[in-house]
């Protein structure tokens, strides 16, 4: 399955929505990072995942996970209606197919808050329209006390998350950019650096050929050039 993904207008020139990933261990600043994204770019929208998971108390639903039952999960994945699904410490996790396939139609860059099973799924099915990063923690005490200070999550599932943490880790190599999360506002502005170099790749523009011609055929007044 290739995802379509339609060609919008900006600056003048035809360009094609990039879907950006964003992967990281529990805890390591993916979910902060991609809110910022939100609140500063508006031409970024939000694939909202669903999960089998139980929400958290600042959690919103439908903004940050649609939280779904088990049998529901299963009965979208069996219909096809998932891009990708995944089963995270014990809970389920998928990509509704329908709004990202209307968003990227509609010309909008689409942004992903998954890990990396779900990335490996997606990059399979629409390569040539992702972007993937992944957000190190500089160290792995460092990694334990943001879990910590969330307070969020019981000292037995934070362990887990610590546990799992040194796989998901080792799949660094499969994207396209890593960032260490070593300050929150530096890891900011590097996602943002990739995001704008990758928005002015020649192929993710094919306007670019119009816009150049129509450039070679300009007249200049009093010039026979």
């Amino acid at each position: 399955m290739t995802l379509s993904a339609a060609k919008t207008s900006h600056a003048g020139i035809e360009r094609r929505g990039i879907m950006l990933i964003l992967s990281s261990p529990s805890g390591a600043g993916k979910s902060t990072i991609a809110q910022r994204l939100l609140e500063t770019d508006e031409r970024f929208s939000l694939s909202v995942s669903v999960t089998t998971r139980d929400r958290r108390p600042s959690e919103i639903e439908g903004r940050h996970y649609h939280f779904i039952g088990r049998d529901e999960f299963v009965q979208l994945r069996e219909a096809d209606a998932l891009l990708e699904s995944a089963e995270v410490h014990g809970n389920l996790y998928g990509t509704p197919r329908a709004p990202v396939e209307a968003a990227m139609q509609a010309g909008r860059d689409m942004l992903f808050d998954i890990d990396w099973q779900g990335a490996e799924q997606m990059q399979a099915k629409a390569k040539a329209d992702i972007v993937s990063v992944f957000i190190l923690p500089p160290t792995m005490a460092e990694l334990q006390k943001r879990l910590t200070r969330r307070a969020e999550d019981s000292s037995g599932t934070i362990e887990k998350r610590l546990r799992n943490a040194r796989q998901e880790i080792a799949r660094w190599v499969d994207y396209d950019y890593v960032v260490v999360n070593y300050d929150l506002e530096q890891a900011f502005a590097e996602v943002q650096a990739i995001v704008a170099a990758e928005r002015l790749r020649c192929a993710r523009r094919p306007g670019l050929r119009h816009f150049a011609g129509s450039l070679i055929e300009q007249k200049l007044a009093g010039l026979d050039v």
